[in-house]
């Protein structure tokens, strides 16, 4: 079944001057215009393709990359404004549309906004939106404590940081419990730190010590072992290099070289660590 809004591997069902059509089954025949197409295509061949609707609302194919599918979220700059709503840079010729009606506060042209993206199914229309809690859940019972999922902060309040969980979920990120400075639009790696009894989700930065250890003692060793025994990341370098390259704190780092150092698998001296 052919999906509006994601990428299918369709076959080529016509030639004309003007591009290729191919099968969309149920949807009909769609258009991959001739920019588009590859060199020496040829009836019969199967390609991968984004469909989407053009400016006259007709089912379209392109072999363009958009930033973001329907169903996912996306952090994403405001390049027009007029009467419909806000335009959106998604990679595609044409613009992403969130309507007033979607907007949680009223889009600027040149800001940056975290939206969804969904399946208008009255029109087929792909649109944004960034009420994000009308189009995400906010409480469940589906995660499972520790587990390791893929955030993108969204917001900030009093208590921490707001931020979209697998591109379904939204979940809250508590100040203590982030050992860096979060950005608007990032993304990261984090864990559920636990579902609250009214079943909404916190979430963390790291696994707690722990739990995380023995998993980023092995990652140090293999990091170590790449780089033919030796590294210049040592318990005093800068946080934010430790956390590029293990996503872990500091604080982690440092007991998970002290375990290693105990068990006498790295020597750890001034300015580097070494395999041993």
């Amino acid at each position: 079944m052919v999906e509006i809004g994601r990428y299918n591997t369709l076959e080529v069902v016509k030639t004309v001057d003007f591009g290729v059509y191919l099968d969309g089954d149920d949807l009909g025949t769609i258009l991959l215009p001739k920019r588009y197409v590859p060199e020496r295509c040829a009836l019969g061949d199967r390609l991968s393709v984004f469909i989407y609707t053009d400016s006259e609302d007709l089912l379209i194919a392109t072999t363009e990359a958009p930033r973001v599918c329907a169903g996912e979220c996306a952090h994403l700059v405001v390049k027009d404004v007029n009467d419909a709503g806000a335009f959106l840079d998604w990679g595609l010729s044409k613009d992403l549309l969130v309507p007033y009606g979607e907007q949680h506060k009223p889009m600027e042209v040149g800001k940056s906004y975290v939206v969804c993206v969904y399946l208008d199914e009255h029109s087929d229309r792909i649109v944004a939106s960034s009420r994000l809690s009308r189009h995400l859940q906010e409480t469940s019972m589906y995660f499972k404590e520790h587990q390791a999922v893929d955030l993108l902060i969204c917001g900030r309040s009093d208590m921490g940081y707001k931020a979209v969980i697998n591109h379904t979920h939204l979940g809250l990120v508590f100040r203590d419990e982030a050992f860096k400075a979060l950005k608007y639009g990032e993304k990261v790696q984090g864990y559920i730190h636990g579902i609250r009894q009214d079943k909404k989700i916190d979430l963390a930065l790291q696994l707690p010590a722990g739990k995380g250890r023995d998993e980023l003692s092995e990652r140090i060793l293999a990091d170590l072992r790449a780089q033919k025994g030796a590294s210049t990341l040592t318990d005093k370098s800068d946080p934010k290099e430790i956390y590029r390259l293990f996503n872990v704190s500091k604080n982690n780092y440092k007991k998970a070289l002290g375990a290693l150092y105990k068990q006498k698998k790295i020597r750890i001296e001034p300015d580097k660590i070494t395999l041993l």
